[in-house]
């Protein structure tokens, strides 16, 4: 074993089961979901002080109301909330959460890494389509919407991890998933990169991800695999298989499994299309081209 229980004084036990309970309730609840974000930034940050300043009409620096104003999660905007397909309702409630574990995790508190777990654990039962239990997810860990994503029973996410759900991500039972991986499920034409294809990318029960990797939109690594660290999943990684490199290759079977994997030769199958999402944007859409390019080819 290379991990060993660790626990908190009682004290501080009690106080960080009553506050998370807490907070759990009120975002089951029918409260408005900006104002308990909104509370529980401000008191975690310190700030509730100048907040009644503020609140009571008292003058502050523009920078002190800008900060105050910030905790309300409807007085900011996140990058996913330009995408012009997000479900409307279902981003109007993540948003807020997403807002929430954001800049929880820039607050010094975060580095309390048992605190932290299960503040992320907790809020993830609300932010996620679905998520299982004795899930661990550490710092720095970003989403497209949040809502798109189902993750299963102990799984283990750490620091600085992207999971993209602009289309649908799958993440399995006992899935570990290292520092700085990528999971995406939308990418971009190649000719114009305004156009938006969304998939949906499945990683299955028992993988590695290792440090670094990244996989592509629409692809699935089957149960089981490793990735190995800086691997580049372009296509299907079958059950079983370790695949390695830029772009990532079935390399070996894991041993023991030999008799129950695909043969090294039969990977490599890119099944995307098999799993691209078809969405429809409304009619009335106001579009814009961020990049303004002419994009026909020269004559």
């Amino acid at each position: 074993m290379t991990k060993r229980y660790v626990s908190l004084p009682d004290e501080a036990e009690a106080g960080m089961r009553e506050f998370i309970e807490e907070v759990d309730q009120r975002l089951a609840s029918d409260e408005d979901t900006c104002d308990v974000v909104e509370d529980v930034l401000i008191d975690l940050s310190g700030d509730r002080d100048a907040y009644e300043r503020w609140k009571a009409g008292e003058a502050v620096s523009p920078a002190e109301r800008i900060r105050l104003q910030s905790y309300d999660p409807c007085n900011t905007t996140l990058e996913s909330e330009y995408y012009a397909e997000k479900d409307e309702d279902a981003f109007r409630e993540s948003k807020h959460l997403q807002w929430l574990w954001r800049q929880f995790d820039s607050l010094p508190i975060a580095d309390n890494v048992e605190f932290a777990l299960r503040f992320r654990r907790m809020l993830a039962d609300h932010l996620f389509e679905e998520c299982g239990d004795n899930c661990r997810f550490f710092k720095g860990i970003t989403f497209t919407y949040g809502h798109n994503i189902t993750v299963g029973d102990n799984t283990v996410i750490h620091d600085d991890v992207h999971l993209d759900d602009r289309g649908r991500l799958t993440i399995g039972d006992r899935v570990s998933v290292s520092d700085g991986v990528h999971l995406y499920s939308h990418d971009h034409d190649v000719v114009d990169q305004t156009t938006v294809r969304n998939y949906h990318t499945i990683v299955e029960d028992d993988v590695r991800l290792t440090y670094d990797a990244m996989v592509r939109a629409g692809c699935k690594v089957g149960e089981n695999a490793i990735i190995g660290a800086r691997g580049i999943v372009q296509h299907d990684v079958p059950a079983h298989h370790i695949a390695v490199g830029m772009p990532a290759k079935s390399v070996r079977i894991k041993p023991g499994w030999e008799d129950v994997a695909v043969p090294i030769e039969e990977a490599g199958v890119n099944r995307q299309e098999d799993r691209r999402i078809e969405y429809d944007l409304p009619d009335d859409l106001e579009q814009f081209d961020e990049f303004g390019r002419d994009l026909e080819p020269p004559k």
